[in-house]
């Protein structure tokens, strides 16, 4: 009966209303910070993986055409698809427009198709950007407020507490020591929710940034490589 009674299943359920509340509350953080975990983790590591083995195959390759099989073959890579994206758009663009009198042959195709690449390359990053980071803001959300929660929790179940002193008239440990253990439970809660959660969105965090340094930087060879073709094409 002892070991029951300071049992953490005991002591939840002799808490008040309001401290439940705030334990199926955290209970809810915790359950969703661990599947964005789980989730994201895969995501990002995936990411990686194939990003790194499409710029090895993509070095390889002896033209844009073939790597552009290559990379429909990589639907996983961000870079692949940031690829994909350009060269299709450099497709798009080849030929499309008309010379102005006095221009050089090609000039204007020139100039008007690098442009088109080069916006299409900054609206995917920022597509795949915003593809890697999303659901980690809720790790960050977690990992602010959970704490808080788990804190009012405890204030609430010790304001019971003192009021229990109060009617009764006793102030013995007996009396106070259940009502205080039953009401740090909930910051207890708040912590292991958020401790995680900060851990994983940071890491997360870090993990983007380097993503995206890496897809800026491919972006800006490949701008390079697709200009050279396209000025090989018209003469430029």
């Amino acid at each position: 009966m002892a070991t029951e009674s300071i049992g953490l299943f005991y002591m939840l359920s002799g808490a008040g209303p309001v401290v439940k509340f705030v334990m199926l509350v955290l209970l809810f953080f915790s359950i969703t910070s661990w599947a964005i975990m789980f989730i994201k983790f895969r995501y990002i590591r995936k990411a990686f993986k194939d990003s790194a083995d499409f710029v090895d195959i993509f070095w390889q390759c002896r033209n844009l055409t073939d790597a552009f099989s290559k990379a429909k073959a990589m639907s996983a890579s961000p870079i692949a698809r940031i690829f994909i994206s350009a060269y299709m758009e450099m497709a798009r663009s080849d030929g499309r427009d008309k010379q102005k009198p006095g221009m050089k042959p090609g000039e204007k195709s020139f100039f008007q198709s690098i442009g088109s690449i080069k916006r299409s390359l900054n609206r995917s990053i920022n597509v795949e950007v915003r593809r890697l980071s999303q659901l980690v803001p809720f790790l960050a959300t977690a990992g602010n407020t959970a704490p808080f929660i788990g804190l009012f929790g405890t204030v609430w179940g010790i304001m019971n507490t003192f009021q229990g002193i109060g009617l009764s008239g006793s102030a013995s440990l007996a009396v106070v020591a259940p009502g205080i253990s039953e009401a740090l439970i909930a910051t207890a809660a708040g912590l292991a929710v958020a401790i995680p959660s900060v851990i994983a969105y940071n890491y997360f965090i870090d993990r983007i940034r380097v993503l995206d340094s890496e897809l800026q930087s491919f972006a800006s060879d490949l701008l390079n490589i697709m200009e050279r073709d396209i000025q090989k094409q018209m003469g430029v």
